[in-house]
């Protein structure tokens, strides 16, 4: 015969069962409306899916597991979405929470379901998403979600399967229905527990000794199978789920333990049922038994509710009457709270409606002073110190509460039940419980908003530490300018005389110095100092240039077109800058100044005796290289979607531009004999340029004002043909530029229609 142990403590409180198993389970019907809240267990609210006006039918998941400890909500019949909103729940607290509300059209439509043929096939993650999708809790409870429960380790040894049915708690007898009335529907949950857990010694159904027709039912139902339907004497609180591990194995769940840490799973007789229903019906949790009793009802029973049915709509079908019922409690007369309203909805974890009259639960006289009977202590089914644990929370001593392992307290209510004085110990451990709660979620809080600032604070310091470097590097800097005899009053002196001269004339003289090689020679130093102030120059003007172009493109300015072509030009200077420096470290890193200065001269050897026609062939190869490599980057531009796209699509076109005035000059030069040319063939570019200026000077002057009015307006058509072109490409690549060019083109088009009307000629 089976060893049961005993627990330390508990109470013996009247019964009062009998009255509610009078007749079998009884439905209760479709409510005009269903409210169904998202928070009906432990973690996360379920989130909506629905939303206001539409239909949904029964069984349809109207809101989804917001996180792995939450379980959906399933709609209990069908209907319309008339609300989501907040109202009131079953809470101690009377709380507001979301709500989905249906109202019910009295067809009860199912959606398309169907149960698992063999849910054996499947493996243990797959069958756990059915009853997590099933929306399935702790039914017995405080409605912990089933798929958490079940989930176990891979590593962990579980060698027992509790199902809980003891249902110890006064009045409440809908696990006893269930037992007496649907115990092949709790063996065959069972069956599919066992799958699950695969438990390596045994598997237990254990139930009070005042159940008898329960317990018939359940052995014969388990004939043939390893489940074991074990009896044990009836005794407050044996329901409670490490009480009841201990009374059936002898083991002790340690204190913020887990029954998996002893190697056991726990589940209730309704949630069993509930899991059944899911893998071989696919039906969701959408009903459950509950009790409705007391003397202030004339019809007491258990009924098959839908979640979501006003508490006043099942209290009907019980015989409420209100003007004899003392205060309605959810739950049983030990563990219950007070209901303020009776439109609240019946939840997953609504095991009782009870509704005593003033006789039969008379309220509690007042308290009196504690008399250290210990009473209370004997009572603790826990084996906490409860009288200890009240002078703490009266004296809001939240860490001796936490001390004296106030969180392993189960709120039963047996220490209460038992004390002489009154007293009531679960409101003062319920408070205490939640005001260190609390207290844990400020804390968390504060810490999180203390490392924000010592995170700010460091910042902070760090910039100052920067800008303290920074400053002590520039005095160490002019101490050591002033330690090598450099007088600042006389370098100011000297810089004054030196702005003194006329740039102008510095300039000239300069030119003049080098074109008659006169000027001294620059220095390997003086050099690599000069590119690289040039390289400087060239990329804080650059970022100058991007900014303003940065700034246009958001107002989208009208000179948008031109700061693109600055910044396209500046990008083009600092990579001529950063390509002539790079070219000058490598040539000077092993060589001296007879390299440089050789290539230097023998470049100038070669440009010098070049003819116009050489350097108009060398300025064609030029555009034709860079316009080969901008159409390059043109085209990794656009297809990587460079926002530079715009800017490199506007400097090639003008590339192009360049290109066919450059072999047009090309073509001129190779046919013609002209004195401009001739004169080009002269070693002396500055002489060049000046005698190509005052030759174009002196053509311009012969022409009559009809030849120039004329050239004028070649030029403008010529100038209005090369904007349409520029447009065209812009729209057919859908470049930014188009409203600019059709701007300028539509400048232009008028100054040549004022021009050819000025000129009399027909357009």
């Amino acid at each position: 015969m089976r060893k049961i142990w005993d627990i330390h403590g508990g109470v013996h409180p009247p019964e009062n069962k009998a009255q509610s198993l009078s007749r079998g389970i009884i439905q209760a019907g479709i409510p005009p409306v269903l409210v169904h809240p998202l928070s009906q267990h432990i973690g996360a609210p379920a989130a909506p899916i629905v939303e206001v006006g539409q239909r949904v039918l029964k069984g349809q998941m109207i809101a989804e597991a917001a996180g792995f400890v939450s379980v959906p909500v399933h709609a209990g019949s069908s209907g319309t979405v008339a609300a989501i909103e907040h109202r009131e729940i079953p809470h101690p607290s009377g709380l507001l929470a979301p709500c989905v509300v249906i109202e019910t059209d009295g067809k009860d439509e199912w959606i398309d379901h169907q149960g698992i043929a063999d849910y054996t096939t499947l493996d243990k993650p797959a069958l756990i998403n059915v009853i997590r999708n099933a929306g399935i809790a702790g039914m017995g409870g405080a409605g912990f979600p089933s798929a958490v429960k079940l989930s176990t380790r891979d590593d962990a040894v579980i060698d027992t399967l509790i199902i809980n049915g003891t249902e110890c708690e006064p009045y409440i007898t809908a696990d006893d229905i269930l037992m007496r009335e649907r115990a092949d529907q709790i063996i065959a949950g069972v069956k599919i527990l066992q799958h699950l857990i695969q438990p390596t010694e045994q598997t237990l159904i254990g139930v009070e000794d005042n159940k008898p027709e329960g317990i018939a039912a359940l052995r014969a139902a388990a004939q043939g199978s390893n489940i074991e339907v074990v009896v044990f004497p009836t005794k407050y609180p044996s329901g409670g789920e490490k009480q009841l591990i201990q009374i059936l194995t002898g083991r002790e769940v340690p204190s913020g333990g887990l029954p998996a840490d002893v190697g056991i799973v726990c589940q209730n007789i309704g949630t069993t049922v509930a899991i059944h229903r899911a893998v071989h019906y696919g039906e969701p949790l959408i009903s459950r038994i509950t009790t409705v009793t007391g003397d202030a009802c004339t019809a007491p029973g258990n009924f098959e509710v839908l979640l979501g049915t006003p508490v006043e709509h099942l209290l009907k079908l019980g015989g409420f009457q209100h003007d004899n019922c003392i205060r309605l409690v959810m739950g049983g007369p030990m563990m219950g709270f007070t209901l303020r309203d009776t439109s609240v909805p019946v939840v997953k974890t609504t095991n009782c409606l009870l509704a005593p009259t003033k006789k039969e639960l008379p309220p509690p006289p007042p308290a009196q002073a504690c008399i250290r009977c210990g009473m209370c202590a004997e009572a603790c089914p826990v084996s906490l110190l409860p009288q200890q644990m009240y002078w703490f929370a009266r004296g809001k001593e939240y860490e001796k509460l936490e001390d004296h392992n106030l969180f392993d307290c189960i709120e039963c209510g047996a220490c209460s039940y038992a004390c002489p004085s009154n007293i009531p110990l679960v409101q003062y451990y319920r408070a205490s419980k939640a005001e260190i709660r609390k207290q844990q979620q400020e804390k968390v809080k504060s810490e999180h908003a203390k490392a924000r600032f010592e995170a700010r604070q460091l910042r902070i310091e760090r910039e100052e530490a920067e800008k303290e470097a920074r400053r002590k590097a520039r005095q160490e800097a002019a101490k050591k300018k002033a330690a090598a005899g450099k007088d600042p009053v006389k370098a100011a002196q000297e810089k004054a005389a030196t702005s003194a001269v006329d740039p102008a004339q510095a300039a000239i003289e300069k030119a003049m110095a080098k074109r008659s090689g006169a000027a001294p020679a620059e220095t390997k130093d003086e050099k690599l100092a000069r590119l690289k102030k040039a390289v400087e120059t060239a990329e804080k003007r650059l970022e100058s240039a991007a900014g303003k172009l940065k700034e246009a493109e958001a107002a989208e300015a009208p000179n948008l077109g031109a700061l693109q072509t600055a910044h396209q030009r500046m990008t083009e200077k600092l990579s001529a800058a950063k390509d002539e420096l790079q070219q000058f470290e490598q040539e000077n890193s092993d060589d001296p100044a007879a390299a440089a200065i050789a290539r230097a001269q023998a470049a100038r050897a070669k440009a010098d005796d070049k003819s116009p026609l050489e350097k108009a062939q060398d300025q064609v190869a030029s555009l034709e290289k860079r316009l080969h490599k901008s159409e390059q980057k043109l085209a990794e531009a656009r297809d990587s979607g460079s926002d530079t796209a715009p800017v490199l699509e506007q400097s090639t076109a003008k590339l192009r531009d360049k290109l066919e005035a450059a072999r047009g000059e090309l073509a001129q030069l190779s046919e013609s004999e002209a004195p401009v040319a001739a004169a080009a063939s002269t070693n002396d570019p500055a002489q060049l340029a000046i005698e190509k200026a005052m030759a174009a000077r002196e053509a311009a002057a012969k022409l009559s004002p009809e030849d120039k009015a004329k050239k004028a307006l070649e030029s403008l058509e010529a100038r209005v043909e090369k904007t349409r072109q520029k447009l065209a490409e812009a729209e057919e690549s859908g470049a930014d530029t188009m409203d600019v060019l059709r701007d300028t083109l539509a400048k232009l088009e008028d100054k040549l229609a004022q021009a050819r009307q000025e000129a009399g000629v027909e357009p």
